[in-house]
């Protein structure tokens, strides 16, 4: 069946470069991927989602089939490697590749899964995100680490970081069981992107960030109508 996916990237996509933030990270954001997301989406719609017990990802993943990564890899490698300087010298290797659906109640929910996150302090990770449904649902947010002031947590911010925010966890109390959708006391959330169906983001894997999980659209185990995402992880080493 991957073989025979039909799916190709538009030819006339335009990225648009988004500066987040005090730190001016850059954001790639390109509308219509795709020429066409029926034959991604049906694949997914057969495809056998698991719960993942390796990291805290409050939902189901299945993998991406080979043609679609292959596909959109090919169209963006050399823009990435533009818009975040990455040294000519590292090559990509492709990460983590799945479809992704939130299914977590409120009411289950660890500590960790209440408070935006990073993905790798890693310098030149990234976070490739495609948004596959039409239907409403929840954007992806991100945020500021409000007593660091940081936006991202390179390998020299970690230590710094974990220090500080489990500071204010001691002194303030862990964070309430629920998805962080706004701003508290903690973290700012200064940025965020609208789940729009074939929207594509590209972002490094140390910013801080979350789903912006709205409870009466997107926890749904079902690749039809709930919050479906492509996701694609890179690193260049």
């Amino acid at each position: 069946m991957m073989e025979a996916l039909n799916y190709q990237v538009n030819d006339a996509i335009r990225p648009e470069i988004i500066y987040l933030g005090l730190e001016k990270t850059p954001l790639i954001m390109i509308d219509n991927f795709a020429v066409d997301l029926s034959a991604l989406c049906q694949h997914a719609q057969k495809s056998n989602f698991m719960r993942e017990n390796q990291t805290y990802y409050p939902g189901q993943r299945a993998l991406l089939p080979k043609d679609y990564v292959a596909a959109s890899l090919n169209a963006l490698y050399q823009l990435i490697y533009k818009v975040y300087q990455v040294p000519e010298t590292l090559r990509l290797k492709p990460q983590m590749l799945f479809y992704a659906l939130i299914t977590q109640a409120e009411n289950s929910l660890h500590p960790l899964q209440c408070m935006p996150h990073f993905d790798t302090s890693a310098p030149y990770y990234f976070a490739l995100l495609h948004y596959l449904n039409d239907s409403p649902h929840g954007s992806t947010g991100f945020f500021r680490h409000k007593p660091t002031g940081f936006e991202r947590v390179s390998d020299q911010r970690r230590a710094e970081y974990f220090q500080s925010a489990q500071k204010f966890i001691d002194e303030h109390g862990a964070p309430p069981q629920r998805y962080q959708v706004q701003s508290n006391g903690h973290y700012e959330l200064y940025h965020q992107v609208p789940y729009q169906a074939n929207r594509l983001i590209i972002y490094p894997s140390n910013l801080l960030h979350s789903s912006l999980v709205d409870n009466t659209t997107d926890i749904d185990g079902s690749p039809v109508t709930g919050r479906l995402t492509a996701n694609m992880f890179i690193d260049f080493v």
